[in-house]
Order: C-alpha cells, then structure tokens, then sequence
C-alpha cells in the first residue's frame, strides 16, 4: 500500500471510495465542493496496486473570537476506506500521515467530528478539554481536537467554524 497526495485523475475513484464507505453522495459532493472553492489544504489517497481503496481531507478551520495568537486549525475529514478493507490498516495510515503533514505545514491543532472510539489512539481528545465548542450539533465526545505542536491549543477557548461546504448546498 502507498500513501500519496491525490491526483486530478483520481477524482473518480475518491468519490466511489467515499459514497460506498459512507453509503451515499454527501461526502464525495462535500470533497467535490471543497476542491471546487480551493479548500482542500491535505487530500491523500491509499493506493494498493494502482487502486484507490481510501481517501483523507484535511481543510481548515476558523475560530471564533479569532485567536490572533494561535497558529492555524486544521479540520481532518472526511475519512474513508472501500468497504470490504476496513479494519485492516488503511486509515490509520491515511490519518497518521495526514496528521503528520499539516505539523509539517505548521498547523498548530487538529480537529474531527468523528468515532469516539476511533480517534483517540491518534492523540485525539474530547475539544470540550481545550475550550473548543463545533458549530454542529454533536455529542460532545465526538468533537475531537489535539496539539499538532506544543502549545497548538492553548488559550483556544472558541467556537469552530468549518467551511461552509459542510454546512450543505
């Protein structure tokens, strides 16, 4: 399997990953939506064989109050991995070295809406612990943050606005 930043030619493949994962549309429209402002700032594929069988996006956040003071946020979904290969590696990959590369690109923190199960073996943490609150309804241990840098979430006390794409057409 290899990890690589997405090709404009594996579009196709990202979506069909993403609507058989999630069972629908939404969040390949969501991708599509994000690539289409110039929101995506991470977008890697799992490659077996030529094959894409997973996809992450990472795209940034805003704070509100604006934490002048803070390095930037960025948001990690959506996540997915082809039916039939989850549980096998695939997105802890797709998450590690997603992770890995917004440090590099100096982002301070991460956030995800995500399994409260799932996200925590990266470092992840209840947002609620940093004072970040997400501008959707959600249970409040399924909104997610952690420190991409020492220091990358302190004082962030904010409500997380993502990109209006989420928020649907």
């Amino acid at each position: 399997m290899q990890i690589r930043d997405e090709r404009p030619d594996d579009a196709a493949a990202i979506a069909r990953v993403n609507e058989a994962a999630f069972e629908g549309p939404g969040e390949a429209r969501l991708i599509e939506a994000l690539r289409r402002d110039g929101a995506v700032v991470v977008s890697l594929v799992a490659d077996i064989d030529g094959e894409v069988v997973g996809h992450i996006l990472f795209s940034e956040v805003a704070l509100e109050p604006v934490r002048s003071e803070m390095a930037d946020v960025i948001a990690l979904g959506p996540m997915a991995v082809r039916p039939g290969l989850q549980r096998g590696g695939i997105g802890s990959a797709l998450v590690e070295e997603g992770l890995r590369r917004c440090g590099k690109l100096g982002y301070g923190a991460a956030v995800v809406l995500g399994h409260p199960s799932y996200y925590p073996r990266f470092g992840f943490l209840p947002a609620h612990r940093f004072g970040l609150r997400c501008e959707f309804p959600a249970p409040p241990e399924a909104f997610m943050a952690m420190e991409l840098a020492p220091g990358g979430l302190e004082g962030a006390a904010a409500m997380v606005r993502y990109h209006p794409a989420f928020r649907g057409p």
